[in-house]
């Protein structure tokens, strides 16, 4: 009777559990049962005892049937108010996951007693729990029995009586919303089987239209699943058995207590989070270092409904409803409108390209124009028809002779050398080896640099190409990997859809609208922020923050996934909706012309949030001014040394800038460090602004040695805080006054006043949670800084040069 270990495994500053603490108990004692999908799906069942929660994990759940007896795990006692506890543990904590209550009410010992209790704890004490419970759910008499002498491991029994029934009764109810829509379309039959996979006709270019909706396309093995009365089988779009060779994923489909049937593509991800069709072979021979995930994109059948005739969009609402995701099973997401914007994304991401599909498109067994793919990667399947000798200090062979079926023979399509290391080289070697033949196998035999040996046309490959040529032949082809989800009699050359009238069109909706996606995603886990926070403090914040971006070109920073994903830049925005206004600016360091976008309203500012820039990013100068900064930068950055010393060095500058005759405006960078910001009117150029920053940077450093430096290098820097005056150039950017950082508690770069600086303040002190009571008393500390007519440079310099020289 403790509750030590429970709240030693546990911050009670970072997860929502209860502390708890022991409780009397009332007349009657509560029972409850807990779904907690954690990294694995498990029941926990918990009985009210001496005032808290005695507990069992239970992996398979409760059953009604007394033929089951399921394993129960006895875990660390629960403090009563945990049996209201439902939830998200966020991730990090122990047992992260989702909790939800799936049963509860009350119980008493099955053995007559004057003190139920003291019956109960006397049969918990020898290992053989006799319970009648009394839930919406569990009804009538149960046993948990330890197994030997074993302390934890119990068995949860359900003892003969009029309650029992052998029907499964975790399986989830269809929610009423859900099972309207298939009791008005679907279809009453069995789950089928074997069912063949609807397929995408090949479409050039990437478009917008309000009638489809768009997916990423991911590289790896499409694959249909079948869960039927608790058992799974998992497949290829051939039929070929998946279940033992991604058994991590037949694992975590076992949490679906439905019955269906679901479309959707495994995919291999190394450690870093990249992912390649390559890395799915590497996982076969090796898994190690290598992460599955199965992103299901769509739902044909559940719970005895055929719904392959409801529209897409509508299969999708009841698979996101009906899927309990976890690290390896994710429901594959689309977005509507911005077919153009997501192709963007693709190639920023280097992925293969995206799936167009029409939102109320049936399911069909076949290749459809109502599902197109659009393709940033050339791509295409290949049968290895024979290979060439190697040359030089190349080992096993030179190249792979490649062949595509057209009219029911095999046409030469070209030799892949690339893509091989030695390991390749002897692996695709040994299964060539039996396959070898003195026959070509094509009707007109290919010319070869060096000698061919052909083999029997068995075995399919993935080939990474540039173009196709005029005659037929892939052009620079890479070699990624074996397909051996495919037949290779159905290796043809994919064909552009001729007859869409859509290919390269750009549709958009007449009037202006925002489309708002994915307004529940965690954008912040521990503090469970979501995309919708993110996009409400933009919208309230809007009048305050859009005179800091007016006419500044924008680097969009983009985190489509929230802080805990890496993110990345975006500078060219030519895909925008044509109400986003942008502007052509040739870019030195790319060496081409951009559209950078100009963030001037707020709907502007709500579409950059909804694409995932928690951060706003301007630059110093305005795009008509754009070689003239309005401000200078310095940039104070402490390297692993107490702020107190930022704020030293701040004050000091303050100082130094009033005796030469200097304003300079003051803010939190939001991290770590401030921002410092004199206004210059836009006279100066970038270089004149960059000179002058320097010198103020190395005057303040040789007056403060000991801890500061304007050497960027933190390592030859040491701990001292950096001056940062390389920001000073164009396209330079900077986050903006008001600005949400991607980092924990979601703080905002915000203005100060220079006597807000001492040794208590910290620059993550505002947040997205306390910024506008900030401003509900101080209004904006910065409102006069854009209209400020900007220092005097060279009376500045003068005076600093007086200043020292003296």
């Amino acid at each position: 009777m403790t509750l030590t270990t429970y709240r030693k495994k546990r911050h009670f500053a970072k997860t929502p559990e209860p502390k708890g603490k022991h409780i009397s108990q009332g007349k009657q004692l509560c029972f409850v049962v807990q779904k907690h999908a954690a990294s694995h799906l498990h029941y926990d069942f918990r009985l009210e005892m001496e005032g808290v929660l005695k507990s069992w994990a239970v992996p398979k759940g409760p059953s009604m049937n007394p033929a089951d007896k399921h394993l129960a795990v006895m875990v660390e006692d629960h403090p009563y108010a945990y049996r209201k506890f439902k939830g998200t543990i966020p991730k990090g904590n122990y047992g992260a996951g989702t909790v939800a209550i799936w049963d509860e009410g009350t119980y008493a010992p099955a053995a007559p007693g004057k003190n139920a209790e003291t019956v109960l704890l006397e049969e918990l004490k020898k290992g053989d729990l006799k319970i009648i419970l009394h839930g919406k759910k569990l009804k009538g008499e149960f046993a948990l029995v330890r197994m030997g002498k074993d302390e934890d491991n119990w068995l949860l029994i359900k003892k003969a009586d009029t309650y029992q029934t052998e029907e499964n009764i975790l399986k989830e109810e269809i929610p009423a919303s859900v099972l309207r829509k298939i009791l008005m379309k679907g279809k009453k039959i069995s789950i089928p089987h074997e069912v063949k996979p609807m397929l995408a006709n090949l479409a050039k270019n990437p478009f917008n239209d309000p009638a489809w909706l768009y997916e990423l396309k991911w590289d790896g093995y499409r694959a249909l699943s079948e869960i039927h009365k608790g058992k799974i089988r998992l497949y290829s779009r051939n039929k070929q058995e998946y279940n033992i060779v991604f058994q991590e994923i037949v694992t975590a489909l076992e949490r679906i207590s439905n019955d269906v049937v679901l479309d959707g593509e495994i995919v291999a991800f190394d450690k870093n989070g990249k992912s390649s069709f390559q890395f799915i072979q590497d996982y076969r021979k090796t898994p190690q270092g290598i992460t599955l995930v199965y992103y299901v994109f769509d739902l044909l059948y559940i719970d005895g409904y055929d719904i392959r005739d409801l529209p897409l969009i509508e299969r999708k609402t009841i698979l996101k409803e009906i899927l309990l995701e976890n690290t390896l099973l994710k429901y594959s997401d689309h977005i509507e409108n911005y077919g153009l914007q997501l192709f963007e994304l693709a190639k920023v991401k280097n992925m293969e390209g995206i799936i167009a599909k029409k939102k109320d498109s049936k399911y069909v067994p076949t290749r459809s124009s109502e599902w197109l793919k659009i393709k940033h990667i050339q791509m295409q399947e290949a049968v290895i028809c024979g290979f060439t000798q190697p040359s030089g200090h190349r080992k096993y062979f030179g190249a792979l002779i490649l062949g595509i079926y057209e009219n029911s023979e095999l046409r030469y399509a070209g030799h892949t050398g690339g893509g091989f290391d030695d390991d390749k080289l002897k692996e695709i070697t040994t299964l060539l080896k039996p396959l070898t033949t003195t026959a070509s196998p094509f009707q007109v035999t290919p010319p070869t640099n060096t000698p061919a040996t052909w083999v029997q046309p068995k075995l399919v490959c993935q080939i990474k190409f540039s173009e196709w040529t005029r005659d037929g032949l892939m052009r620079q082809p890479i070699f990624l990997g074996l397909r051996e989800d495919k037949k290779p009699e159905e290796v043809t050359q994919e064909t552009l859809q001729a007859n869409t009238k859509i290919s390269g069109k750009k549709t958009f909706p007449k009037k202006q609208k925002i489309q708002l996606t994915n307004l529940t995603k965690i954008f912040w886990p521990r503090e469970t922020y979501t995309k919708g926070d993110l996009i409400k403090y933009y919208e309230r914040i809007a009048p305050v923050i859009l005179p800091y971006l007016k006419d500044r070109p924008e680097s969009l920073l983009r985190h489509p996934d929230g802080i805990t994903c890496v993110g990345f830049f975006q500078k060219d925005m030519s895909q925008a909706p044509p109400w986003v206004k942008t502007i052509q600016l040739f870019s030195e360091s790319e060496k081409k012309t951009i559209h950078w976008l100009l963030c001037n309203d707020q709907n502007t500012l709500l579409y950059m949030a909804n694409l995932g820039c928690i951060e706003i990013n301007p630059w110093s100068s305005r795009y008509h001014k754009k070689d003239y900064p309005d401000y200078l930068i310095i940039d104070l950055d402490p390297n692993d040394i107490p702020f107190a010393e930022v704020v030293h060095t701040a004050q000091y500058i303050k100082k130094l800038m009033d005796q030469v005759e200097i304003e300079a405006f003051i803010k939190t960078s939001g991290k770590t460090g401030l921002h410092i910001l004199v206004p210059l009117g836009a006279k100066y150029t970038f270089h004149q602004t960059r000179q002058f920053a320097e010198i103020l940077a190395n005057t303040v450093s040789q007056e403060l040695p000991h801890t500061t430096s304007v050497v960027r290098d933190p390592k030859k820097r040491e701990k001292k805080v950096y001056i940062d005056f390389l920001q000073n150039r164009i396209g330079q950017t900077l986050a903006a006054p008001y600005s949400i950082r991607p980092v924990p508690h979601a703080p905002v770069s915000t203005p100060l006043r220079w006597d807000e600086l001492n040794n208590t303040f910290h620059p993550t002190d505002f947040t997205i949670k306390n910024i506008f009571k900030r401003l509900d008393k101080h209004q904006d500390i910065w409102k006069g800084f854009l209209h400020h007519k900007g220092i005097n440079m060279l009376k500045s310099l003068d005076l600093l040069m007086k200043a020292f020289r003296a």
